[in-house]
């Protein structure tokens, strides 16, 4: 097989493309600009409807789209929400139609959990089956390209995977992940230990070992998946966990779930608190049934790796 990555040269493309060239496979990384990465590139430039993907594509058989705009731009909500349609839309759309008649068998598309929605209540599950109901601009974006793609994959007999991934950590994880590495580091007292939440989230590791395999496997042609690492955490045990893992002592403050939102609202950090407070658990039976997949590193190990190499000790 030979694979095409694209935003090769970001957090989890960089893993992938070493993972696959590890495990024997033929990798060439497409890249906005050429970089230094252990496989052969091609630079493409901007993502958007323009792009020429023809030079990246010649050769390959399989498609693994993992470049977007991952938060939401600044600027006026119009023009947010523009830049993610022309990026995470249009640019996605446009390498399929690329890739179909380039001939391309495989297409695997590295979606958000954040287009499905936002919180699952207490005891459920997020499931592929389940309506989709996402919250902000980025993951309207997922959810537009999900459904764009598929009419596309139907229309030219292209195989379509879709992998919808939570928070994913590991080493140079930047954003919510690496403020709260930050944080236990510094020795914060962190006022979650009362929260009794539950949430999914996948290693890096993990989540480039599901999408070879999601690349590969005969029967995840045509399908959307959840992808984890299995274990659903409290914020709390995910900073004892972080702590555990760093050897650093942590102060819990116990501080009523209510209050923290309440004071978070006031602070205009509505969202924080939510990731923080609420539940969302991902169902990943599919992947296990459909694919045989189970998770490669415990969420221990996966977080000692991450941090091992995040560069805050």
């Amino acid at each position: 097989m030979t694979l095409l990555v694209t935003g090769a040269n970001g957090f989890v493309g960089t893993a992938l493309c070493r993972l696959a060239q590890a495990r024997g496979l033929d990798v060439r990384a497409a890249v906005r600009m050429t970089c230094d990465l252990p496989v052969p590139q091609v630079a493409v430039g901007d993502i958007n409807a323009k792009t020429d993907w023809r030079s990246a594509l010649v050769g390959c058989d399989t498609v693994i789209h993992l470049a977007a705009l991952a938060h939401r731009p600044q600027g006026t909500d119009a023009n947010a929400h523009a830049a993610l349609h022309a990026t995470n839309v249009d640019g996605a759309l446009h390498l399929a139609r690329q890739a179909a008649d380039a001939g391309i068998s495989r297409f695997v598309f590295l979606s958000s959990i954040k287009a499905w929605g936002e919180t699952t209540k207490p005891g459920q599950h997020a499931g592929e089956g389940d309506a989709c109901q996402p919250q902000d601009a980025y993951g309207r974006s997922k959810h537009a390209a999900e459904q764009a793609l598929r009419g596309l994959a139907i229309e030219r007999g292209m195989a379509l995977v879709i992998v919808r991934a939570p928070l994913v950590y590991g080493p140079e994880a930047k954003a919510n992940f690496a403020a709260l590495v930050r944080a236990v580091c510094a020795g914060w007292p962190l006022p979650l230990g009362a929260v009794r939440n539950a949430r999914s989230l996948v290693g890096l590791d993990n989540l480039c070992d599901f999408l070879l395999c999601c690349a590969q496997h005969p029967a995840a042609a045509g399908q959307t998946f959840h992808v984890s690492d299995g274990v659903d955490l409290s914020s709390a045990e995910l900073v004892r966990a972080i702590a555990r893992a760093y050897g650093k002592p942590i102060r819990l403050l116990a501080l009523p779930p209510w209050l923290l939102r309440s004071c978070a609202g006031l602070l205009g950090q509505g969202a924080t608190a939510q990731r923080l407070l609420d539940n969302f658990q991902l169902d990943i039976s599919k992947a296990r049934s459909l694919l045989g997949w189970e998770p490669l590193v415990p969420l221990d190990e996966g977080l000692r790796r991450a941090l091992a190499r995040q560069g805050t000790r």
